[in-house]
């Protein structure tokens, strides 16, 4: 309750309180359907690989710079593959943990995580995992199951699913992964989202109607059987009618992007590009979500107050702007002067 009362304070002075990353442009992975390297994922003419991003003592001090202007209460630190500025994030961790900011860190886990980093506080270590081996060590190599369960070793992780047409039309696929993860003992969690599409997407990855209602289904089932699968009844129902829109998405509302370049903001999410929000599949927009359709009450949708709540933040946060004659960070497509 602490944590949302401290986000509706951000919220309502014009702050978001979610930031979102990508801290490099390199990744060693080439994995199919990845948004992060799509050609519109920052507006069209330029690309992720395309940026000028940072390193050493200025990506450190670049990520200490937006933490400064942007106020977050939770930092997520995506890529590109982080691992591959793991000495600047040897760096970074310790003092965002100093500062009580909930900071999470997406993986492959290509390259080992520093033990240094366990038992950091507010610390969660999220690994990208696309099935099982088979599957995985295809799409995902040189990320394999292999180098995983070696790089994993002594950590307590988060272990992070996005579930494709393929998987969910081998019957017992999403179980048996389930089953696997649960297993392990440096698995602390398992999360499991829905492949996002952007508009008029066709692909072998994109879901059916009838694949998401198979999953949901079976999450339904899986989260009694394996305590592990963190999936609250709520979030998973939000997989069966996700927001229509940005504008109506409490993660895009509350969220700022930030590409590697640290000045070009990623809309209108973290998928960027256009987003085909009625097949959203995202576990952090259904988390959310599944907060804003809670009935305080059982009769008041906390939607509800967040709607306002933001319409009051965007004036304040105009204001602030104005009074103070800092631009805000700039679309990716525009072109600076």
């Amino acid at each position: 309750m602490d944590g949302v009362v401290r986000a509706w304070g951000k919220i309502l002075a014009g702050y978001r309180p979610n930031l979102s990353i990508e801290i490099t442009r390199e990744c060693p992975l080439r994995c199919p359907g990845c948004y992060a390297y799509g050609d519109e994922h920052l507006g069209g003419g330029i690309t992720l690989r395309d940026v000028r991003d940072l390193k050493g003592q200025a990506l450190v001090d670049g990520v200490i710079a937006l933490v400064d202007q942007h106020q977050p209460l939770h930092l997520s630190i995506v890529g590109g593959e982080p691992l591959v500025r793991y000495r600047e994030l040897s760096q970074l961790l310790p003092m965002l943990s100093q500062r009580g900011i909930y900071t999470q860190v997406v993986t492959s886990a290509v390259r080992p995580i520093p033990i240094e980093w366990k038992g950091l506080h507010r610390l969660q270590l999220v690994v990208s995992i696309d099935g099982l081996q088979p599957e995985h060590d295809e799409r995902r190599k040189p990320a394999t199951y292999a180098r995983i369960l070696k790089h994993i070793a002594g950590h307590d992780i988060t272990v992070h699913c996005t579930i494709t047409s393929q998987q969910v039309r081998r019957p017992g696929y999403l179980e048996e992964f389930v089953k696997t993860w649960s297993e392990n003992q440096d698995t602390r969690h398992i999360w499991v989202s829905l492949y996002t599409p952007q508009i008029g997407e066709v692909s072998v990855e994109r879901l059916s109607k009838a694949d998401r209602a198979s999953v949901v289904e079976q999450l339904f089932v899986l989260r009694e059987r394996f305590p592990k699968l963190w999936m609250p009844k709520g979030l998973i129902s939000v997989y069966s009618t996700p927001p229509s829109s940005p504008d109506e998405c409490v993660f895009a509302q509350t969220t700022e992007c930030v590409s590697a370049d640290f000045k070009s903001r990623i809309t209108p999410c973290q998928f960027g590009g256009k987003p085909d929000c009625e097949n959203c599949g995202c576990i952090a927009s259904a988390g959310l979500e599944a907060v804003a359709r809670h009935q305080l009450g059982g009769f008041i949708p906390v939607g509800r107050i967040f709607t306002g709540s933001v319409a009051i933040g965007r004036t304040m946060r105009g204001l602030r702007e104005s009074l103070s004659g800092t631009p805000p960070t700039r679309p990716a497509q525009e072109t600076p002067a």
